[in-house]
């Protein structure tokens, strides 16, 4: 097999591959700020004790954590009617259908992975410290806003971002609704110059070592937390 990487200029980056990484990026960060608040809910629900709120939250956990992704983003795609899609402003729902698909799909998808790393991280915190809260006549809600969540979210930080790493790497799944993200535009560009071998290794790489830098930055960033502790 003779490989040839001439092709891939500067010019055939900006062109396909850094529309895809803008949306790849966009994606992971408004899934993972969504995905948190959604599973904080959650956790705080699985929590409370009360079997009204304990078991939607566990079927809702359960079940997204039981199916695989790619059949979850199809199931959004296809099922969710087109006037739902009609509705958004300026057309936009029309012509970027499959974006927005996607960034509901990772959004209550990940939410279940996040809801049960911020339940161990709930559960990491003292309850001696909660009881020292109520002993001071603070509330339930009161004890989580200003003790429990500001020392969970620290705890469970490095696993957070490892989760939203990992989040980054599926993003490539959108290609199964024609979503344009980072490894669509590596497929485009390799169709329209036929070197597809060539921008699938490229695609490859560039993954690793933005995935491979973010996972070192985790490293160091639990060490830090490792020494306030």
């Amino acid at each position: 097999m003779n490989l040839d990487f001439s092709f891939f200029t500067w010019t055939v980056v900006s062109n396909f591959v850094v529309k895809g990484l803008i949306f790849s990026v966009q994606l992971t960060l408004i899934a993972m700020i969504g995905g948190i608040a959604i599973g904080t809910l959650l956790a705080l629900m699985r929590l409370s004790g009360k079997k009204w709120l304990v078991l939607p939250a566990a079927f809702y956990v359960n079940t997204l954590r039981s199916i695989p992704l790619v059949m979850v983003i199809l199931w959004f795609f296809l099922l969710i009617p087109a006037y739902f899609y009609a509705a958004i402003p300026g057309g936009l729902g029309t012509r970027y259908r499959s974006e927005i698909a996607a960034i509901i799909t990772f959004t209550v998808f990940e939410a279940a992975y996040y809801s049960e790393i911020m339940r161990a991280g709930i559960q990491s915190v003292s309850k001696g410290q909660v009881h020292a809260g109520y002993a001071v006549g603070m509330t339930y809600a009161q004890c989580m806003q200003l003790i429990v969540l500001p020392q969970a979210f620290r705890n469970m930080l490095p696993v957070l971002m490892t989760q939203t790493i990992i989040l980054f790497q599926d993003t490539s799944l959108v290609y199964a609704i024609g979503a344009y993200d980072l490894l669509k535009g590596f497929e485009v560009a390799g169709k329209n110059f036929n070197r597809p071998v060539e921008t699938y290794l490229v695609a490859a790489v560039v993954y690793f070592i933005i995935c491979f830098s973010l996972s070192m930055l985790v490293r160091r960033l639990q060490k830090k937390i490792a020494i306030i502790r």
